[in-house]
C-alpha cells in the first residue's frame, strides 16, 4: 500500500496519477481549491506539467516526494496540480505570466497566485536545496509563505501590474490591411537568415523542429527551399531521430541533432509527417518518403488506442533515466549481431567504445550507404540488406527492455493533426491502410468526443471530458479537409464546414475579430486568450485562417473568406515584426495572396483512368491547392467556377482554375502537368 494517496488519485489525466501518492495535498484544477483558498486565505501554488516531461519527473523525485518539502506546502499553500495538455487555457496564461517575471518559460512550471487565480510570482524548475544560482524549493516556500502573509501590499502590487501585462498581451489592434505576397518573402528571407547552413535548423542549440518555419522556406526561392530540405536530412539522420523504432524525439539539446530531449509527442511527429510528404514532392528523394513512412508506423504501432484515436506521448525516461531506452554500447551492438554486421551497423550508426552520450552512443547515421560501401568494399544493394536486418534484429532486442511510459489519453487537437498526417500520407502513396487509419480515428472523435456540433477535448479509458477549445475544432476540420481531399467524399467536407461554423459561433471575437481561445460557455479565467503565435503547435488562429480559406473555395462561401482576411488583418502588424512566431498563419496569407490551384478532375471516380491521373496530380509539390473529383451523373453542389465543366468524350478531364479563371480542359497527363507548374 502506498505511504500516501491524495486528491489526484481521482483523475484521469496519466500525469495527475504519477503524483497522486505523493505527500503533497495535492488538489485538482477546480473550485474546490480556490474555495479552500479564499476561506483559510492562502496562496496557491501552482505546477504544471505533463507526463513524459523528463525534468518534472526530477523536481517530483526530488521535492514532492520529499516529506519535509511536502509539509512545508501543505502547511503554507494550497497546492494544484495541471495537466498542461489537459488545460492548455490554464498552462498559455501562467506560463505567460512566468515569461513576464522570468523572462524564459518551460516545465515543470510553478506559479504563485492568490485565491483569486492571479499571479504574483512563478519560475519553472526548483531545486531541493540552492545550486546553480537557483534558490532552493524549500527557501523559496518560506520566502513566499511569508511574502504573502507579511507583506500583502507588495503582493497587491505584484498581481495589478503582472495582471495588467497579461490583459495587454491578448489585446490586439487591426493592421488595417491584410499581409500580401510581399510579407511572405520578406518572412521567408528573414527565416533563411537565421538557419544553420551546415546542420539545418534554426540558430544553434537547443534546436527544435519548427515545422511551420520549414514549410514556408520550402515554399521560397530554390535556396530557402534547399535549406528546408537540409534541415530535414540532417534531422532524419541525427540521433533526434528514432533510428530502428522510427518517430522523432521532441527536439535536440545539441547543435547537430545528436542529442535529443527524449519524448516523443504526438503533435511533434504529425507535424513533421506533412512536412516530409512535401518535401518528397518538391524533391523526389526518396529519404524524406522512408522517413515518413516509418514514422507514421510507429504512431500506428506504439501511440495509437485499439479504439482507434491516437495517444499523446511517449516519456523520455525509462527505469528511472532519460534515454536508457534507446542508447546502445558497443559490445551490446556487436553482441546481438555477430562481427561482420556489428561492424558495419557500428560505423554506419557511429556506434564507439567511448560513446557520445554518457559513456553511450545514441545511434546517428554519418555516412551514406553508398560512401560506407565504398569504404567496406561492398556492394550498395547489398550492405543496405545487411543493415535493414541489422536495424530489424535491434530494434527486436530494443523491444526486451524496460519501456518507456505512455500517455493514453486522446486529445481531440492532437488527433486532428494526426488525422491530416495520415490522411496526407494517404494520397501521396496512394496507400489504403493510412487511409483506414484517418478514417478510424475520425470516426473514434466523433464516437468518443462529439457531442452534436461540440467537441470535448480529452478522453482516455472511455471517459471523454473538458469543453473543447479552439485547437480542438479548428485542428479537426483542417484534418477533416485533409481527409476530403483524400478520399473525395462529400460528407468530410460538409463535416469540416459545421465544425468551423460551431467554432464562429462559439469563440469569434464580435468585436475584434478573431478566435478566443475558449468557448463562450468556458469556466471564466483571469483573462480570455487570444492566441496567434504558434508555440510547439500551430496557433489556433492561423490554422483557423487557412482552413477557412480552404473552405471557402471548396463550398463558394465568401463569408469564410472574409473572416480568414479579418484574422490576418488583425496580426498583420505581429504577423510582419515576429515572422518566426508567425509561420503558420503566413502559410495562410500564401493561400490567399497567391490564390489557390483549384484543380478539378470530371470523371466516374470508379474509372482506373481517373485513379492514374489522380495519383500522378497527387505527387505534385503544390502548397497551395485544392482537389476536387467530380463524378459526371451526381447532382452534388459544385462551385460556381466549375458549374459548367464536363468530361471530354467520355475521358476523365482535369480543369486547373485560378482567380476565377479556368484552364482548357486536358485529358492527357502531359498536358495535365503544365498546367501544375
Amino acid at each position: 500500500m502506498p505511504a500516501h494517496t491524495n486528491r489526484l488519485i481521482d483523475e484521469s489525466s496519466p500525469y495527475l496519477l504519477q503524483h497522486a501518492h505523493n505527500p503533497v495535498d495535492w488538489y485538482p484544477w477546480g473550485d474546490a481549491a480556490f474555495a479552500r483558498a479564499r476561506a483559510e486565505n492562502r496562496a496557491i501554488l501552482l505546477s504544471v506539467g505533463y507526463s513524459a516531461c523528463h525534468w518534472c519527473h526530477v523536481m517530483e523525485r526530488e521535492s514532492f516526494e520529499n516529506p519535509a518539502i511536502a509539509a512545508l506546502m501543505n502547511e503554507h499553500f494550497v497546492n494544484v496540480k495541471v495537466d498542461r495538455e489537459e488545460r492548455p487555457d490554464v498552462d498559455h496564461i501562467y506560463m505567460n505570466a512566468v515569461q513576464i517575471l522570468t523572462g524564459r518559460g518551460g516545465w515543470p512550471m510553478t506559479v504563485f497566485l492568490t485565491p483569486e487565480g492571479k499571479p504574483f510570482y512563478g519560475g519553472t524548475y526548483f531545486p531541493p536545496e540552492d545550486r546553480h544560482g537557483m534558490p532552493g524549493f524549500p527557501r523559496l516556500l518560506t520566502a513566499i509563505a511569508d511574502a504573502y502573509r507579511n507583506r500583502p501590499d507588495e503582493v497587491r502590487t505584484s498581481v495589478g501590474e503582472i495582471h495588467a501585462r497579461l490583459a495587454a498581451l491578448e489585446t490586439h489592434a487591426s493592421g488595417g490591411e491584410v499581409p500580401g505576397v510581399d510579407a511572405v518573402r520578406a518572412a521567408a528571407a528573414q527565416l533563411a537568415r537565421a538557419v544553420d547552413c551546415e546542420y539545418g535548423g534554426i540558430g544553434t542549440a537547443p534546436k527544435f523542429p519548427n515545422t511551420a518555419a520549414f514549410d514556408l522556406l520550402l515554399r521560397g526561392e530554390p535556396r530557402q527551399a534547399e535549406l528546408a530540405l537540409l534541415t530535414l536530412r540532417r534531422m532524419a539522420e541525427g540521433g533526434i531521430y528514432d533510428q530502428l523504432g522510427g518517430g522523432f524525439h521532441r527536439y535536440s539539446v545539441d547543435q547537430r541533432w545528436l542529442v535529443p530531449h527524449f519524448e516523443k509527442m504526438l503533435y511533434d511527429n504529425a507535424q513533421l509527417v506533412p512536412l516530409l510528404l512535401a518535401a518528397y514532392q518538391a524533391s523526389g528523394e526518396a529519404l524524406f518518403a522512408r522517413v515518413a513512412r516509418q514514422t507514421l508506423d510507429y504512431v500506428r504501432r506504439e501511440m495509437r488506442d485499439p479504439s482507434g484515436g491516437f495517444w499523446s506521448t511517449q516519456d523520455a525516461d525509462s527505469e528511472g533515466e532519460e534515454g536508457r531506452f534507446f542508447v546502445w554500447s558497443a559490445d551490446e551492438v556487436m553482441q546481438i549481431l555477430g562481427a561482420e554486421a556489428g561492424e558495419l551497423a557500428c560505423r554506419y550508426w557511429d556506434v564507439t567504445a567511448a560513446g557520445n552520450f554518457e559513456g553511450h552512443n545514441i545511434l546517428h547515421v554519418t555516412r551514406s550507404v553508398a560512401d560506407l560501401a565504398g569504404l567496406a568494399r561492398r556492394d550498395a544493394a547489398e550492405l543496405q540488406q545487411v543493415l535493414d536486418t541489422s536495424r530489424a534484429t535491434l530494434f527486436a532486442a530494443r523491444a526486451q527492455r524496460v519501456k518507456p511510459g505512455l500517455d493514453t489519453k486522446v486529445l481531440t487537437a492532437w488527433n486532428g493533426l494526426m488525422v491530416s498526417a495520415f490522411a496526407r500520407a494517404a494520397e501521396v502513396f496512394g496507400d489504403d491502410a493510412y487511409r483506414r487509419t484517418a478514417l478510424d480515428a475520425v470516426a473514434f472523435i466523433e464516437r468518443e468526443l462529439q457531442r452534436g456540433e461540440r467537441l470535448l477535448s480529452t478522453w482516455k479509458d472511455g471517459v471523454a471530458k473538458l469543453n473543447g477549445y479552439l485547437d480542438d475544432y479548428v485542428f479537426l476540420a483542417a484534418g477533416l479537409l485533409d481527409v476530403f481531399e483524400a478520399v473525395q467524399d462529400r460528407a468530410y467536407l460538409e463535416k469540416a464546414a459545421r465544425l468551423m461554423d460551431s467554432a464562429v459561433a462559439h469563440f469569434w471575437d464580435q468585436d475584434e475579430g478573431g478566435f478566443f481561445f475558449t468557448s463562450d460557455d468556458h469556466e471564466q479565467l483571469i483573462v480570455r486568450s487570444k492566441p496567434a503565435y504558434d508555440g510547439s503547435i500551430p496557433s489556433g488562429n492561423s490554422v483557423a485562417a487557412l482552413t477557412l480559406l480552404r473552405l471557402s473555395h471548396l463550398l463558394d462561401r465568401a463569408d469564410y473568406r472574409h473572416r480568414a482576411e479579418a484574422i490576418l488583418r488583425l496580426f498583420a502588424e505581429p504577423m510582419q515584426a515576429q515572422p518566426f512566431g508567425f509561420a503558420a498563419m503566413l502559410a495562410a496569407v500564401d493561400f490567399l495572396a497567391a490564390g489557390p490551384r483549384e484543380i478539378a478532375v470530371v470523371g466516374d471516380p470508379a474509372d482506373p483512368a481517373t485513379a492514374a491521373l489522380l495519383a500522378r496530380i497527387r505527387q505534385a509539390y503544390l502548397p497551395n491547392r485544392t482537389l476536387l473529383v467530380l463524378d459526371p451523373t451526381s447532382s452534388a453542389p459544385r462551385p460556381a467556377v466549375l458549374a459548367d465543366k464536363r468530361a471530354l468524350d467520355g475521358m476523365p478531364t482535369v480543369y486547373v482554375c485560378h482567380r476565377m479563371t479556368c484552364s482548357a480542359p486536358a485529358t492527357e497527363w502531359d498536358a495535365v502537368a503544365a498546367l501544375l507548374t
